[in-house]
């Protein structure tokens, strides 16, 4: 019997399709003169923006995908499932605090932060120890035929992905500030925060 139910597994994988999918087709609407090597993807949700609308209601989506994934992956902790919901409406504020044309917004801005942190930080919240791990002392190895929690909620990968993220976010500032790429360092920390979702899910769909 599957830990999670089907619904759980469509919600995980339509949200780095739905990123995806929502950047590639704002840039093609905004036109040639945007580089997403370089521009955020706030920029393409910006008021007055040409795929403002495609790009809204694909950061909308992904936020709804968050939050669905959060209630129904119920093999994961408490406050981890907390953490990734919240940062599935963070994402959806995104829409009533858009980034201006032109300058910045304390409010956009602090949005981003919160969501970026409640998603970066959910993996490590999300740990359970399966009965295998509740029931051995530390250092001493599973017993035979006993189970260890679904590989994407324990500590070693979960710490490494959250790690990961972090640090993707300390290069995003650093492309922001000095090496004008913040559009890629952007792309990749958000496609990653996007897809770890799905592997915590099949990891617990097959488990």
């Amino acid at each position: 019997m599957r830990s999670v139910p089907w619904w759980v597994l469509f919600s995980s994988v339509c949200a780095p399709i739905l990123l995806i999918g929502g950047w590639s087709v704002s840039a093609q609407l905004h036109g040639p003169g945007y580089d997403p090597a370089s521009a955020t993807i706030s920029v393409l949700a910006a008021d007055g923006a040409g795929g403002y609308w495609v790009m809204t209601s694909a950061v909308l989506a992904l936020g709804a995908c968050y939050v669905i994934t959060a209630c129904g992956l119920r093999p994961a902790a408490f406050f981890g499932r907390l953490a990734l919901a919240g940062g599935g409406v963070s994402a959806i504020l995104l829409a009533l605090f858009p980034a201006p044309s032109s300058g910045g917004s304390f409010a956009h801005g602090s949005v981003v932060v919160v969501g970026f942190s409640l998603l970066a930080v959910w993996p490590v919240l999300a740990v359970r120890r399966g009965p295998a791990d509740l029931r051995r002392p530390p250092g001493r190895a599973a017993p035979a035929g006993a189970r260890e929690a679904p590989w994407g909620l324990r500590p070693g990968p979960s710490v490494g992905a959250s790690v990961l993220m972090w640090l993707g976010g300390a290069w995003f500032l650093l492309a922001l500030f000095l090496l004008d790429t913040a559009g890629a360092a952007e792309r990749v920390i958000t496609f990653a925060q996007a897809f770890w979702p799905l592997v915590v899910v099949v990891s617990c769909a097959r488990y």
